[in-house]
């Protein structure tokens, strides 16, 4: 387990970690955590941590749709963060 997931109130890493190496996932990352992070339960803080512990390539092809992720609580939080149901 990764220092982020055992630590998963510290807003600062989470900032951090939502920086990626593509342009697509910092625009959906950024705004969802200043607006909806600090609300959430820690069960769903959890997941979205490790859900950003995922490769930049993996989560393009999830959040834009070109595949589907297996595990259903990534699946979720997927939907969560693009903020409309998935296509």
């Amino acid at each position: 387990m990764s220092e982020l997931v055992s630590e998963p109130m510290n807003i600062a890493r989470v900032r951090w970690a939502c920086r990626r190496g593509m342009l697509e996932l910092d625009v959906l990352f950024q705004p969802f955590v200043e607006k909806h992070y600090e609300t959430m339960s820690n069960a769903d803080k959890t997941v979205f941590v490790e859900l950003l512990e995922c490769e930049d390539p993996e989560l393009f092809a999830w959040f834009m749709g070109h595949e589907v992720c297996n595990n259903p609580q990534f699946a979720e939080m997927i939907v969560r963060v693009r903020g409309r149901p998935a296509a």
